[in-house]
């Protein structure tokens, strides 16, 4: 990737990339790459603006919801920070999905497949390959209870460390996204047409200065979120451990210097997850995603709020 340039993992880009009207074609490739199961269709659902939306909220959740020809719910989100609850946070959506998808009175066996495809700038797992695939099995021989809960990792560094050559539609695409090899995304576009497709749309993108400026604000505010937190987490750890060492110190005994320390953790991490809310309050964010940042209950940031 050149170096400066909006990468395609910011996900203003990609959802302007795969969920643009007009490039339906792409969206299904690249879907094919990863379910590996035919698709003759896919459809975007549509949504309230993008660029107004993003504009309403930087820290938004833009994520590209499809429906395939057989009906299957597929929701497709890009992370770029690792949250620290995301399989929590995955779970969550996918089952307002899975919820959601049922119309009023239907039978239960009318609800239809629904898969999360995350893709992930990070490593979720420290073990196992880049793609994986997590399914609700019961203990009794590990058979899969239904095949209608269906959640997929793509973990980019992974692919990135296992240094493959491209032998398989996903891996042609993960090329792509990675941007991390310039020769090994000037073979998938020369082995795949779509990835030739996305790539030219992303330079246009990139190069288009309205976009670019909207990508850009996107990017610094995960950044600026990402500091943020990581800042107020190494204070509160400073601010415990230094708690921790008086109190060890009154106590004089080891347990006490122990106890101390982690009273001490816990009461430092709260002070600041309460100062980050009460800045992102400031700054309008959604309670839905302070309680997610900061772990404080609705009770108490809507209190924060009503003050």
């Amino acid at each position: 990737m050149v170096k400066g340039k909006i990468p395609v993992t910011n996900d203003y880009i990609f959802k302007k990339i795969f969920s643009k009207k007009g490039n339906e074609s792409i969206l299904k490739d690249f879907l094919i790459a990863i379910l590996e199961i035919p698709i003759e269709k896919v459809e975007v659902q549509a949504e309230v603006s993008l660029e107004k939306q993003f504009e309403q909220n930087k820290l938004g959740r833009l994520d590209i919801l499809a429906i395939l020809d057989d009906d299957t719910v597929v929701n497709i989100e890009i992370q770029v920070l690792n949250p620290n609850n995301f399989i929590e946070r995955t779970l969550y959506y996918w089952s307002g999905n899975y919820y959601n998808n049922l119309l009023a009175g239907e039978n239960y066996k009318k609800v239809k497949k629904t898969i999360a495809i995350n893709i992930l700038d990070y490593e979720q797992f420290e073990e196992g390959p880049f793609h994986e695939i997590a399914r609700l099995r019961r203990d009794y021989k590990s058979e899969i209870l239904t095949d209608k809960l269906e959640i997929h990792f793509i973990q980019i560094p992974k692919f990135k460390k296992e240094e493959r050559g491209i032998q398989t539609k996903l891996e042609q695409w993960m090329q792509f996204i990675s941007q991390a090899n310039a020769k090994g995304v000037e073979l998938a576009m020369k082995e795949n047409k779509e990835i030739k497709k996305a790539n030219d749309e992303y330079e246009y993108l990139t190069g288009e200065a309205a976009e670019r400026r909207l990508a850009f604000l996107r990017d610094k505010a995960i950044r600026d979120e990402k500091s943020m937190i990581e800042g107020a987490r190494e204070q509160a750890i400073k601010e415990g451990r230094e708690k921790g060492r008086e109190e060890g110190r009154r106590e004089g005994r080891k347990e006490g210097r122990e106890e101390g320390r982690e009273e001490g953790r816990e009461e430092g991490e709260r002070k600041k997850q309460i100062e980050i809310a009460r800045k992102l309050l400031v700054k309008k964010m959604p309670i839905e995603q302070i309680i997610e940042i900061t772990d404080l209950t609705r009770e108490e940031v809507e209190k924060m709020k009503e003050k």
